[in-house]
C-alpha cells in the first residue's frame, strides 16, 4: 500500500469525508510503488517527472527522493533531464535538474566535450521513416522550410530514446506518463514506440497509471483511449 508519508492519504479531512477516495488512491499508489511490469523505482521517477512538468514541486522532489530510496541510480535519475528537455523544453529540464541535485547531493556535474555532432545527409529522414512508418506532416514541414530544424529534431529525439541510462523501453514509457498527464493524444505514438522496444501492455498501462497522481482519473481515461487507438 501507499507509504504513510503520502500527504493526500494522510489528510484527516479526506479520510473522514471520502474514505472510498482514499482507499482508491491507495490502490493506485500500490500499483506505482511496487515492482510490476515496470520496477517501482522507475515508476516513482515517472511520477516525479510528471509532477515537475505540472509545477508540483514538493511532490516532484518527494517522489524523486522515494525513487532513490527504492534504488533509483544517479544515472537513471539524471536521464530524465535529457528526456524532459526534449518533451517539455529547457524550463522543465532545469527544474528537474534542481530536484536531482537535492535528491543526489553527491552527484558531480561531469566534464564532457562540447564538440558538435555531424548528421549525415538523409540520416534524419531515414530515422523518422523507420520510427513512424511514414513521414509525419509536422516533420515533413521542417524538411520543407528549415532542414536544419529536422536535424535538430532527429538529434534530440535520438538522444531521448536511445542515449540515456533508462534505455528505450523506459524512456518511451516516461514520455507516455508525461504526455498522458497533459492529456495529449501524442501519447499513443510513444505507446507504440514502447511496444516496438519490447514493452508489454501491462507496462504501458502502468506508465499511464503513473499520470494519475498528477492528473487524476481523467489520465486513465485519456491513456486507455490512446492505448486502444494505437
Amino acid at each position: 500500500m501507499a507509504p504513510a508519508r503520502n500527504p493526500l492519504v494522510a489528510l484527516g479531512l479526506l479520510r473522514r469525508d471520502a474514505p472510498k477516495t482514499v482507499a482508491g488512491f491507495r490502490r493506485w499508489r500500490e500499483i506505482i510503488d511496487t515492482d510490476g511490469a515496470v520496477p517501482g523505482r522507475i515508476k516513482r521517477l515517472f511520477v516525479a517527472c510528471a509532477a515537475t512538468v505540472k509545477g508540483y514541486q514538493e511532490m516532484a522532489l518527494r517522489e524523486l527522493m522515494a525513487a532513490r530510496e527504492a534504488g533509483l541510480s544517479e544515472e537513471e535519475a539524471g536521464a530524465a533531464v535529457a528526456i524532459l528537455s526534449s518533451v517539455r523544453g529547457e524550463g522543465a529540464a532545469l527544474r528537474f535538474h534542481g530536484f536531482f541535485r537535492q535528491a543526489y547531493p553527491e552527484a558531480v556535474d561531469p566534464a564532457a566535450p562540447e564538440d558538435d555532432l555531424i548528421v549525415e545527409p538523409g540520416a534524419a529522414e531515414a530515422n523518422f521513416l523507420h520510427y513512424f512508418g511514414t513521414m509525419p506532416p509536422s516533420l515533413g514541414k521542417l524538411f520543407d522550410v528549415k532542414p536544419l530544424g529536422a536535424d535538430a529534431y532527429y538529434l534530440m529525439r535520438e538522444g531521448t530514446l536511445s542515449g540515456t541510462a533508462l534505455g528505450p523501453v523506459h524512456a518511451e514509457l516516461l514520455l507516455v506518463t508525461i504526455l498522458v498527464a497533459d492529456y495529449s493524444d501524442w501519447s499513443k505514438v510513444h505507446m507504440n514506440g514502447a511496444r516496438k522496444a519490447g514493452a508489454s501492455e501491462e507496462a504501458v498501462a502502468e506508465a499511464v497509471i503513473c499520470a494519475v497522481p498528477t492528473a487524476g482519473l481523467s489520465a486513465w481515461v485519456i491513456g486507455a483511449t490512446a492505448m486502444d487507438a494505437g
